[in-house]
């Protein structure tokens, strides 16, 4: 599997811990600790706006990041690596120069290279991926440095090959910023079944088809409920949110996390969509390969969730970090 980049920064980051369950509450946000103003820190990174940041109007993306005079004080984490021609979504997080997570309003410029005219800003608004506490699992519970959000923009790529990026970051009264870069292919080129397709019809793991090893099901502690249906007896019968994700081996640290936003949101949309989680990794050993349903996708990174409607097409699809927003917005597209 391939490791996102946010997985090497994410490893070096401390936040508050992880807080316990304050109730139900439609607002994500409120499960996210107030210690040290990360709440208001993380509202605040929820409600970016373009007025927020400079026009990159006549600049070039060099000249961009020399006016903000932050730039290389921080690092950006890539939390999605498929990107194709057109808007796709851009998911990453903000780590300062102690190796802290940075929250507050945050935007990405892009060029095909730095010397080329800038494009943006596309403001990027954070994504709560905390959960209730009665839908966390063992090991985001004892998690002691969670990533609270993750910042999510929708960049509309003219061309393929790579685009030099700059992510920005308003904090307090300054910007910060870090350059990345990304791969761009055209449509064509991605093998991952895309919105509008109709998705492999493959058989997921169930109870039974691991002869009741729930150990074997599902590296969550304890195991989720997501097992009851395998995807190709209910595909093109009822919605399905089909999550690619591995809790406990996972190689950029985020399936866990994705994987209680789905617990969390199976309790309000559980009658309406079937739930169904799908382990990664043959016999639960990084070493033996990918489990067949994810070689049938084409799938080479880890977290994914696949939206489908019941006319068995494909409606939204989510790589890599993704929060209770995100992930919501993703299955209302079923619906």
């Amino acid at each position: 599997m391939k490791r996102l980049v946010l997985a090497a920064l994410l490893g070096a980051a401390l936040v508050a811990g992880c807080g316990g369950d304050s109730g139900s509450s439609d607002n994500p946000v409120s499960q996210v600790p107030e210690s040290g103003g990360l709440r208001d820190k993380v509202t605040a990174a929820q409600n970016a706006k373009v007025s927020d940041f400079p026009s990159a109007k006549g600049k070039t993306l060099q000249q961009m990041a020399e006016q903000v005079k932050g730039a290389g004080s921080t690092e950006v984490g890539l939390a999605s690596s498929i990107f194709t021609v057109g808007k796709d979504r851009l998911a990453f997080g903000m780590i300062d120069k102690q190796g802290q997570f940075l929250y507050g309003p945050t935007a990405v410029y892009v060029a095909p290279n730095p010397g080329a005219p800038a494009v943006g800003p596309f403001v990027a608004p954070a994504d709560v991926l905390l959960t209730e506490g009665r839908y966390r699992s063992r090991q985001s519970a004892e998690e002691t440095d969670p990533f609270a959000a993750v910042y999510e923009a929708q960049v509309d790529f003219k061309k393929k090959g790579p685009w030099a990026v700059l992510a920005v970051t308003k904090d307090g009264g300054k910007y910060v910023a870090a350059p990345s870069q990304v791969q761009v292919i055209e449509k064509q080129q991605d093998a991952i079944p895309e919105v509008g397709a109709t998705p492999p019809r493959v058989a997921t793991d169930t109870l039974a088809s691991v002869k009741g090893n729930e150990k074997l099901l599902d590296t969550r502690v304890p195991p989720s409920d997501m097992h009851k249906e395998s995807f190709d007896q209910v595909l093109g019968k009822k919605p399905v949110a089909l999550l690619f994700s591995t809790p406990q081996l996972c190689q950029s640290r985020v399936c866990g996390p994705v994987t209680d936003v789905a617990m969390q949101l199976k309790a309000k949309y559980g009658d309406k969509i079937e739930f169904i989680h799908q382990e990664v990794y043959k016999n639960n050993d990084v070493n033996a390969g990918l489990r067949p349903p994810l070689e049938a996708f084409h799938l080479r990174t880890e977290p994914w969730l696949f939206v489908i409607n019941k006319d068995g097409k494909i409606t939204a699809r989510l790589e890599g970090s993704f929060g209770v927003t995100a992930f919501e917005n993703a299955l209302k597209t079923a619906l």
